[in-house]
């Protein structure tokens, strides 16, 4: 999908306003820097990372309500989901926390936090403390049995699972749930005919 085309999904669809946009844009350009240095994103997929990368952590928007709460992201690596969803929040009081256990990629999350002035908190291993948000985001951290494990002994209260999973959403999410009484739902992806976005609320 062409840059533009994805700009205007992010405008018309999204609702992602011109200055969100244009952090975005540098959001990439830092990203795209750092990444002759780290292995950030696959080389593979710097041409199309406005598709790739930033529409695929976008589309979350649609399933969270930034008017009150908060959101974790598990395993934020260069910051997706979790850049994408804090550069829309418009809400000072919404915090978005970034869980990432790499040193190098927590300094580059620094580094996005202070160059493009948005609102996150980041933080090193999910087990040190217990998690307190309404929503647990995740795009590549662990398997979908890992993150229910978090749900389930780490996270407080009744809180929204949404994990973005590749072909194999339906097997995993089954094997994951199998013993569980909790309901899912998976959603088609914009990003990709194979790609799944699993939702789950879980009642604390």
């Amino acid at each position: 999908m062409e840059e533009d085309h994805v700009r205007l999904i992010l405008k018309n669809d999204l609702k992602y306003n011109l200055e969100s946009i244009n952090k975005l844009n540098e959001y990439v350009n830092l990203l795209l820097i750092a990444n002759r240095s780290h292995n950030f994103i696959a080389k593979s997929t710097e041409k199309d990372v406005w598709n790739r990368h930033i529409l695929d952590s976008a589309q979350l928007v649609k399933f969270i309500n930034f008017n009150s709460g908060s959101l974790a992201d598990l395993g934020s690596g260069a910051g997706f989901p979790g850049i994408v969803l804090a550069i829309f929040n418009q809400n000072k009081k919404f915090h978005v926390k970034l869980y990432e256990k790499s040193i190098v990629k927590r300094k580059f999350l620094l580094s996005l936090m202070q160059k493009l002035d948005i609102n996150v908190e980041i933080l090193a291993d999910i087990y040190e403390d217990k998690i307190n948000v309404n929503y647990i985001v995740s795009r590549a951290f662990k398997k979908l049995d890992k993150i229910l494990q978090v749900s389930r002994e780490i996270c407080l209260k009744t809180h929204r699972i949404i994990v973005l999973k590749g072909k194999n959403a339906e097997g995993e999410a089954n094997k994951a749930f199998k013993n569980s009484e909790m309901s899912y739902k998976l959603i088609n992806s914009i990003t990709s005919k194979e790609s799944k976005i699993l939702i789950a609320d879980v009642i604390k």
